[in-house]
């Protein structure tokens, strides 16, 4: 029996409110090596740990990259995340969802990959931070999905990865990073273009997951 399900944020949950920063960011910084090992270091250097201002996170992602840290370049990048966060808004399903899992006692976290301070102003806006039971932000918690937070849910759940189920809009991250640490994932394609076995096309069909229906 399903006890716990595990949310992925941004494109899960809640609608970014700019085109992916992650391409963005990626096209600002003109860089020439592939997206995906892009993202990869990116998340790396500037969702991993808290930094004093955005200009720091972002001057030291530059740096990684062995990008000149041009102030033009840096508040553009400021300016892309900022209007992310700024415009972000929950998908139509999402509260109801949410409420309807307190409602049949299930456990509910969130996991996602974050810069500080992005996904938190969000919650609070919305109102979301008390429907979940365990919050776990790459930033705040010093890894990603990938290095151990879906493991320190667990822990902190006080559930089993056999009673867990976790929903997330990225194969790479929520999907592997789930299964990783032995926890039955579900890919959520809103727009129901994406090739994969395990997936539903909205929130309102985690409930009829949870029921084993």
């Amino acid at each position: 029996m399903v006890k716990a399900v595990f949310f992925d944020f941004w494109g899960t949950l809640v609608e970014n409110g700019t085109y992916s920063p992650l391409k963005q960011s990626y096209a600002i910084l003109r860089l020439r090596i592939p997206f995906g090992e892009f993202v990869e270091q990116f998340e790396k250097v500037v969702m991993t740990k808290e930094f004093p201002d955005q200009a720091a996170a972002f001057t030291e992602a530059c740096k990684a990259f062995g990008v000149p840290t041009y102030p033009i370049v840096i508040e553009k990048l400021i300016g892309v995340w900022n209007k992310n966060r700024l415009l972000a808004k929950t998908y139509e399903d999402t509260i109801p969802a949410l409420n309807a899992l307190k409602e049949k006692k299930i456990k509910i976290a969130l996991i996602s990959n974050a810069p500080q301070n992005n996904v938190e102003q969000v919650l609070e806006r919305y109102n979301m931070v008390e429907l979940f039971d365990g919050i776990f932000i790459s930033s705040k918690e010093g890894k990603l999905k990938t290095e151990g937070l879906f493991e320190d849910a667990l822990k902190k759940l006080k559930v089993k990865k056999g009673d867990v189920i976790a929903i997330g809009d990225s194969i790479e991250t929520d999907i592997k990073g789930a299964e990783a640490a032995g926890i039955k994932a579900y890919l959520i394609d809103r727009r129901g273009k994406r090739e994969y076995d395990q997936k539903i096309t909205g929130l309102a069909e985690v409930m009829k997951l949870v029921e084993g229906k």
